[in-house]
């Protein structure tokens, strides 16, 4: 019987995308959203991995008698857009609930920086896209996937407030030393919560790296194997669309996944375990110290992505600064639009250390530059604030 195992994680997400909104749309409309391209990007998308993706999942699971097993957290952003534009997506993730053997993830209904902006904010997004999982899949949430697996001591604490009791969180290089990601561990200020680590190297071999390793399961099992000799657990997560959409299935991808599997589980060394299964399977063998935020995102493995510059954080204290008179006005409808003007990827287009050489980050950007970015989203929140002031003006 494998005494060691694989954890595998996909996150699922799809942000909305504001139209172009110039200065003189401000103050006269107040519709922000690109709806013909979230909904063109949603549906290829969908086509290109995640219904062919989750078919493969689901013949997996019932291939392998149910030793096959994984875990998702999909944003309450792409849920949306899944119920709008492919509602046949959200029926083939039920299908894998029912399955028993698919763990889903809480995280920020929005895929957001709330757990930086506003620990009242976060919680309520928290609490909002757990409900909707259960609402979908039946299931309540019992581990917690920050966005961007953004994380840090005091982010910890607060999540353990919140009632979970193991997290996720990327193994960057500077915060573990010596030690190994292929371990549970626990955070250093909050010790009763366990924490999963990424294992990037080899997660970024399938994300990244799959097209010019052309690496097979066998080989890759091999490299499992040689990776985890001292360890208990290798935690591979990473988001969903590396299969079809950035690793295309021409590359291979999907035949790579169907055989995985099987090599492992013929192999013997390895067995799968959801997030949920691990930290029960195993004893966590030290703490973890994280003083300064980490995530999962480009080598530097910190916030800088989106709040990096002048413009992210400009953008940044703009959006939360409204956190309080929106708790005054309570308008569910502006609730909504300020939930979506905290998605991280708002941020991340104003990113300016990719702008000369970043091409894989320039894949999924929608701007010409950072600029347009930031002048396009600041646009956006002046017409929120005028709508927000009068709705608060209209109270006194």
């Amino acid at each position: 019987m494998a005494t060691k195992s694989i954890c595998l994680y996909f996150q699922v997400h799809q942000p909305t995308r504001l139209r172009l909104y110039r200065f003189f749309d401000i103050g006269k409309d107040s519709h922000y959203y690109d709806d013909f391209a979230n909904r063109t990007i949603l549906r290829r998308v969908a086509q290109k991995c995640y219904l062919p993706m989750n078919q493969l999942m689901l013949e997996l699971i019932n291939a392998n008698k149910g030793k096959f097993k994984i875990a998702y957290s999909i944003s309450g952003s792409a849920l949306d857009q899944f119920q709008r534009f492919a509602p046949e997506v959200i029926d083939s993730f039920k299908a894998l609930a029912a399955t028993g053997r698919v763990e889903f993830l809480a995280e920020t209904y929005y895929h957001s920086l709330a757990s930086l902006g506003s620990d009242s904010e976060f919680k309520h997004q928290v609490a909002k896209h757990a409900a909707k999982i259960e609402e979908l899949f039946g299931v309540k949430p019992t581990v917690f996937r920050n966005t961007e697996l953004i994380y840090d001591n005091s982010i910890g604490e607060v999540v353990y407030e919140m009632g979970y009791k193991t997290m996720l969180t990327e193994g960057a290089r500077h915060i573990m030393g010596w030690q190994s990601p292929n371990f549970v561990y626990t955070s250093a200020t909050q010790p009763r919560l366990k924490l999963l680590l990424r294992n990037y190297t080899l997660s970024d071999d399938i994300a990244f790296r799959f097209a010019q390793n052309k690496v097979t399961a066998d080989q890759y099992v091999g490299w499992l194997k040689e990776n985890a000799k001292d360890g208990d657990v290798v935690n591979l997560f990473m988001d969903y669309e590396t299969f079809g959409e950035h690793q295309a299935a021409d590359t291979g991808i999907f035949d790579f996944m169907k055989a995985l599997p099987a090599a492992v589980l013929k192999d013997g060394t390895f067995g799968f375990a959801t997030p949920s299964e691990v930290v029960k399977k195993y004893k966590p063998v030290s703490d973890i110290d994280v003083e300064d935020t980490i995530s999962w995102a480009d080598e530097e493995r910190d916030v800088t992505a989106w709040l990096g510059n002048e413009l992210q954080s400009e953008a940044f204290k703009k959006v939360y600064a409204m956190k309080e008179k929106l708790a005054i006005v309570n308008d569910p409808d502006l609730y909504e639009d300020w939930g979506h003007l905290q998605e991280s990827d708002h941020f991340y287009y104003m990113c300016t250390k990719f702008f000369s050489d970043g091409e894989v980050h320039k894949y999924f950007n929608p701007y010409d530059t950072p600029y347009e970015a930031f002048i396009n989203y600041m646009n956006v929140i002046s017409d929120f604030q005028i709508r927000l002031d009068e709705k608060r003006a209209a109270l006194d």
